[in-house]
């Protein structure tokens, strides 16, 4: 499914990982795995799984919490020790950067995440994680603790035969940009997050208004 190609040392402000390629075939994809320090094949793991997400991870949008999701991931590798960060390239949580934006213009006029995409004519969440098995695989990895707060990643990663020994919280706080984005995260998606947030959010753009849920054109949807 996926082929090893190379690997180089990566500095970073938490420590200098390892960057390791891998190329999946069916879909020419490059897939990333960032690695520090060293484990044995009875260790668990410390793993983040963080699909990507160019917005949040290069141009700091916070309007979602991708971004800050996974520099905490590596910063928390980095003081454990020992860890990996598996970067799928399935933006937009598989629907492909174009319609993410897409998306996220029906989003600032009122639709919430899910809304949007079911707008546009695809499911809530189309990521698939199957690739992630032969990348631990390659890394001899068998046993993980995972940094998630999607108990979706903890059944997919289990249904492939990862023995996910431990759901580590990786919550961000809330910001008014995001706080109706994570709101639908845990009331419609399941997310397990522990912070209260605001039940009405409108956030202004100079002489814009994001709806707030209450205010939402696609409220009733």
């Amino acid at each position: 499914m996926v082929e090893f190609v190379t690997s180089s040392k990566l500095p970073t402000p938490w420590g200098v990982f390892r960057l390791h390629v891998f190329l999946e075939s069916e879909t020419q994809r490059e897939h990333i795995a960032l690695t520090y320090g060293q484990w044995s094949a009875q260790d668990a793991v410390l793993l983040r799984v963080h699909s990507e997400c160019l917005t949040g991870d290069a141009l700091f949008s916070m309007r979602c919490d991708c971004g800050p999701q996974l520099q905490l991931a590596m910063q928390r590798i980095a003081e454990q020790g020992q860890g990996v960060v598996l970067y799928l390239r399935q933006e937009g949580r598989g629907i492909g950067l174009l319609n993410k934006i897409r998306a996220y213009a029906l989003q600032d006029e009122g639709y919430d995440t899910v809304q949007a995409n079911e707008h546009l004519g695809f499911a809530a969440d189309m990521r698939n994680y199957e690739v992630c098995l032969p990348m631990l695989q390659h890394l001899g990895i068998e046993h993980v603790r995972l940094m998630t707060n999607n108990p979706r990643k903890v059944q997919a990663l289990s249904d492939l035969g990862v023995d996910v020994v431990e759901r580590v919280p990786h919550e961000i706080p809330a910001n008014p940009h995001n706080s109706h984005y994570l709101q639908t995260k845990a009331a419609r998606l399941g997310h397990l997050l522990g912070q209260d947030f605001p039940q009405h959010v409108a956030v202004s753009y100079d002489d814009e208004v994001l709806f707030s849920e209450k205010d939402s054109p696609a409220a009733s949807k």
